[in-house]
């Protein structure tokens, strides 16, 4: 391996770690949205829902842009999530791959084991992550758009 090589594989090294806990993050933050999701949809079902929406638009008086905004921001680290684990998985499959594969060279099973469970684990925890932010990120958007409608027509708009 030449230095440029080497410098570049030691460099990739050093993110491992950064993107590990950004995937443990991740799962964590999705678990807590879809904890929360499922208390929403309890009292929604029992009829005792008080929208943040409905809420954040009396005591604001926003236009139905300004609600469009504040929608987005409700849920926009649900969709950073949804749309960067997934990417944050593969960053953290393709790390250990290299010394997985250097270890094969040696015959050092031991080595190929620890870094193949590290690399599957990560993307495992990554796709389950980004798959309860996607479902959680598309029923609150729905929900909320189906509230601004019933804003906008209360408004008369």
């Amino acid at each position: 391996m030449n230095a440029l090589e080497h410098s570049l594989f030691e460099v990739s090294k050093l993110f491992l770690m950064p993107v590990l806990v950004l995937i443990a993050l991740s799962l964590v933050f999705s678990l807590a949205m879809l904890g929360a999701f499922l208390a929403e949809s309890l009292l929604r079902m029992r009829g005792s829902y008080r929208s943040r929406l409905v809420h954040h638009a009396e005591v604001s008086g926003a236009a139905s842009a300004d609600l469009e905004l504040w929608i987005m921001r409700q849920l926009e680290w649900l969709r950073i999530v949804a749309r960067c684990a997934p990417m944050l998985g593969l960053v953290a499959t393709m790390i250990p791959m290299g010394p997985a594969l250097l270890a094969l060279t040696t015959n050092d099973s031991r080595s190929i084991s620890e870094n193949l469970v590290v690399a599957f684990s990560a993307v495992i925890l990554a796709l389950v992550s980004a798959a309860i932010a996607f479902f959680v990120l598309s029923i609150r958007r729905r929900w909320f758009l189906q509230e601004l409608r019933t804003i906008e027509r209360q408004r008369g708009n």
